[in-house]
């Protein structure tokens, strides 16, 4: 839902006009936003800003969410970090690829040939950033399984606390703490 707001907000500005292509690619380039408002153009750097930074907003919560929550991580949150930033350029880069194949064709769709107008425009926002989402746990989730492993905490070799009394504690398929006694 952010990327449609900052697009709105970014297609109020000259930042419309402004070519955004870089890095060629035979016909297309890694980042194709040509100067002018979709369908016509690509939306220039307005529509580049508003991409990028939806899809930083999501990954700093990601980050935070897939450490703590989904893997229950322990290892140095800096390093997994770091990574995590290594991780995010790699998949920026596949996806603009990617991309490039597919958003002309989702705007046509959405705008001209089922003659949606603006809400054709969002629809095709939404489904861009769908795609993007979906590259992005393609890419994103073996590396997880690498910078947000568990290690092992005090002599408890499965990478579950030992709770009072020496009873290993663990998370449930329900995802509710047990201990054994």
């Amino acid at each position: 839902m952010l990327m449609p707001v900052l697009k709105a907000g970014f297609n109020g500005t000259d930042l419309v006009d402004v070519n955004m292509q870089v890095m060629p690619i035979g016909d297309t380039f890694v980042f194709d936003y040509p100067a002018g408002a979709l369908p016509d153009g690509g939306g220039g750097l307005a529509y580049f800003l508003a991409v990028q930074v939806t899809i930083a907003v999501a990954q700093t919560i990601n980050f935070f969410l897939q450490r703590n929550v989904t893997f229950k991580s322990n290892t140095n949150p800096w390093r997994a970090a770091a990574w995590y930033v290594v991780a995010y350029v790699v998949i920026t880069f596949v996806a603009a690829v990617a991309q490039g194949f597919y958003k002309t064709p989702i705007y046509d769709l959405f705008i001209d040939t089922w003659g949606l107008g603006a809400t054709g425009e969002t629809l095709g926002d939404l489904t861009t950033m769908l795609i993007n989402a979906g590259i992005s746990v393609l890419v994103f989730y073996p590396i997880f399984k690498v910078i947000f492993r568990r290690e092992p905490e005090d002599g408890d070799d499965d990478g579950h606390a030992i709770g009072p009394g020496g009873a290993a504690q663990g998370t449930s398929s329900a995802g509710m703490t047990t201990a054994s006694i």
